[in-house]
């Protein structure tokens, strides 16, 4: 009888938190913090610990010192407050050695009852004067048990006193000292899962049992066992996401696919000849290593980062060809139409003749160029699907259009998306569907990604990287012009004239585009600032500059509201030179490309991303003229905000300042929370700061796959992955 009572009192993580708390608690903990059963409660891990201060003397008090202090209550008073409603209960208490200390609760009357004269217990709080006496503010105490012995009431003190206190992800309703009660309860009748991490890995990582990880991560008994069960937490992390993405690699590597092999004397070969230029040796290498892929009969997965001005086009349009002269089709999938557009005309321009086949001058050996975008008119539609249905078009530029219903290829063998992260995985997934076989994939971005972020976020595909600019490009200098010094705004916009006098262009970029619309992705400053005006808008900015100290030039708006055709227009004649400057926002960012653009002027520059400056910026300097910068803030010395921009003024090296946007950004933003599950995110790991455990757990799940690819002899480290990671990280995982 005994033994059915206590299993029935045993905890596990799968054990509703209603049959173990108090109902009142645990509907509270599911409707503010949507915490369920004890696992979610135990993986509700404390953000932070306060750490009481050392028994102290109450003699030897000094003010500011956080302290701990063994007192008896010797006085109780409750009074109204002067200042404002309500009451204030003040208590006095001393140690037996003439010093006393004043503690006060606000509006904590009730308190009273239970701070009786004659009581002894421990307080800890920050010293504080208040006319000439020392009180504590608020304190943590512990009233000692009246009937405790002396040996118990010492071991009492030692445990308060030194005691790490855990603080928790709150919410209003269920404040921090609730769920530590509520863990605590749970903790009682706890019983851990069998542990899933194989005990030679254990062994080998020096890491502690998950029962022992769990428990020390919410009651610590020391700083160091604290810091091996974060050890341990934070290994079952990254371990359950490199063994998925190992896993869809080692499944992507066998899948079948099309082989498409580079064939001696084709398009690609006659592209190559006619290039006025040599490849660089970046561009050649990351070369050989796609045209090796494709070649194989798995279908590729791989991402291309290469730095702004890199030649990451270059690289797709050479891997497309080469698709083409296999026989199959590739498609190009850009983020906008501006983008879009700018892509098939850069590349009609880089084939020539070789991308006019069946026109009267076009190379009959070549290909046909299609562009297939929303704005596209009915009869220039179907002239384009036509040619994208019967194999005709053997590259295929578009934007999402290329994703809806009646867009059919012949053969796509081949997809390229160009700034991946602006597209979801359901958007790339029906592009890919579009093939017969499941086709090659090539995913692009011009955001350098630091390594572990790499390994974890595209861990499933083989990375390229291109650091090499191509010879010609020139440097840009960058410079902040900060409110303190007005004059070089003014400065700014005179170099702006001087750079249309000597026949160059400009761009002014805004992160708003006005009368109510807002773009994009300009990101709200990082720091703790006062509340600013809204951000600068380009219909607002425009005008003043037209007026203002910009009179005289050419200048036109472009941003993202504008309909597709008058976009297209604009951005004609930009690249025409038949305008001087462009105010726009961020649609800009990515893929513009006019060799004239020396200058660029980004307004409120800390409202916009480190990587995103970085993009930016860019835009200038592509061609024989050196480039500038110049990032215009309201931010003063000393801000968060500013010291991002100083970073990006201070390099042009795009990884180390991905390093830096990574330190200043939450761990979720970098994996996507928004498309994360509510249990599935990242709670302890950092990819900044925990390099080295990746790292480690990449290695351990390469060797573990390689022996088992489904993870047969482990099932509870299969079934721990599955819920670390649930099918919607999975996916989003999956970039390729």
């Amino acid at each position: 009888m005994s033994e059915t009572v206590e299993t029935a009192t045993i905890t596990t993580t799968d054990t509703p938190l209603d049959q173990v708390l108090k109902k009142h608690e645990a509907k509270a903990l599911a409707t503010h913090l949507d915490l369920h059963t004890a696992g979610d409660l135990i993986y509700h891990f404390p953000r932070r610990y306060d750490e009481r201060g050392e028994h102290t003397d109450m003699q030897g008090l000094q003010i500011g010192e956080q302290v701990t202090v063994l007192a008896q209550v010797q006085s109780t008073t409750v009074k109204p407050m002067r200042q404002r409603r309500g009451n204030m209960l003040e208590i006095t208490i001393g140690d037996g050695s003439g010093a006393s200390l004043t503690c006060t609760f606000f509006n904590q009357a009730w308190r009273e009852r239970e701070l009786r004269r004659g009581r002894w217990g421990l307080f800890a709080g920050k010293v504080t004067d208040f006319r000439g006496k020392r009180q504590l503010n608020s304190p943590a105490y512990q009233l000692l048990s009246a009937d405790a012995t002396q040996d118990e009431a010492a071991e009492e003190i030692e445990e308060f006193a030194g005691a790490l206190i855990p603080v928790y992800p709150a919410a209003q309703a269920v404040p921090t000292w609730t769920i530590t009660r509520c863990v605590r309860t749970v903790l009682d009748t706890f019983q851990p899962p069998k542990d899933p991490l194989p005990s030679a890995v254990r062994a080998k990582r020096d890491l502690v049992g998950i029962g022992m990880a769990l428990r020390e991560i919410h009651r610590p008994s020391s700083r160091g066992a604290l810091e091996m069960a974060k050890k341990r937490l934070k290994w079952d992390e990254a371990f359950a996401v490199q063994l998925t993405l190992v896993q869809r690699r080692a499944r992507a590597a066998a899948s079948p696919g099309r082989s498409r092999p580079r064939s001696e004397g084709g398009i690609l070969a006659k592209f190559d000849a006619s290039l006025p230029y040599e490849l660089t040796e970046g561009q050649a290498q990351v070369g050989e290593e796609i045209a090796a892929d494709l070649a194989r009969p798995h279908p590729m997965h791989r991402l291309l980062q290469g730095e702004v001005g890199s030649g990451k086009t270059l690289v797709s349009v050479r891997a497309m060809l080469q698709v083409v002269d296999a026989g199959g089709q590739a498609a190009l999938l850009a983020p906008t139409e501006v983008l879009a557009t700018q892509h098939y005309r850069g590349i009609a321009a880089q084939l020539g003749a070789l991308g006019r086949a069946g026109e009267i001058d076009g190379d009959p050996a070549g290909t046909q160029l299609t562009l297939v975008t929303g704005s596209l008119g009915a009869a220039a539609r179907r002239a384009a699907l036509a040619k994208v249905a019967d194999g005709t078009a053997g590259i295929v530029v578009g934007t999402h259009a290329l994703l809806y219903e009646g867009v059919d290829f012949h053969d796509l063998g081949l997809v390229v998306v160009d700034e991946q992260h602006r597209f979801g995985v359901e958007q790339r997934d029906a592009l890919r569907a579009k093939a017969t076989t499941p086709p090659h994939v090539l995913v692009m971005t011009a955001t350098p990604i630091p390594r572990t972020v790499a390994m974890t976020v595209y861990g499933d595909l083989e990375t390229s990287v291109l650091t090499q600019l191509p010879r010609g490009r020139s440097p840009i200098a960058s410079h902040v012009v900060p409110p303190e010094k007005p004059a070089f705004l003014d400065r700014a916009w005179r170099r702006v004239r001087e750079e249309v006098q000597k026949g160059h262009q400009a761009y002014v970029v805004c992160p708003r585009i006005g009368d109510g619309g807002s773009d994009d992705d300009a990101e709200p400053p990082s720091d703790n600032e006062p509340a600013r005006r809204p951000p600068l808008a380009v219909t607002e900015v425009a005008p003043i500059l037209e007026e203002g100290p910009l009179h005289g030039l050419r200048i036109a708006m472009l941003h993202g509201k504008l309909p597709a055709d008058e976009k297209d227009a604009i951005m004609r004649r930009f690249a025409a030179g038949d305008l001087d400057v462009l105010v726009a926002t961020t649609v800009i960012e990515v893929g513009v490309d006019v060799p004239n653009s020396t200058v660029m002027i980004i307004m409120d520059a800390d409202r916009f991303g480190v990587s995103q400056l970085h993009q930016l910026r860019g835009r200038v300097g592509r061609g024989s003229a050196p480039g500038i910068c110049l990032l215009v803030t309201e931010s003063v010395e000393g801000t968060t905000a500013r010291e991002r921009l100083d970073a990006v003024a201070s390099t042009t090296d795009g990884f180390k300042l991905s390093e830096i946007d990574l330190e200043q950004r939450r761990e979720g933003d970098v994996l996507g929370a928004s498309q994360s599950g509510k249990h599935s995110h990242l709670r302890l790991l950092s990819l900044l700061r925990d390099a080295k455990l990746i790292t480690e757990a990449r290695a351990e799940a390469d060797e573990l796959v390689g022996d088992d690819p489904s993870l047969k002899k482990y099932p509870e480290l299969a079934a721990s992955v599955a819920a670390l990671v649930d099918e919607e990280r999975a996916e989003y995982l999956e970039k390729g």
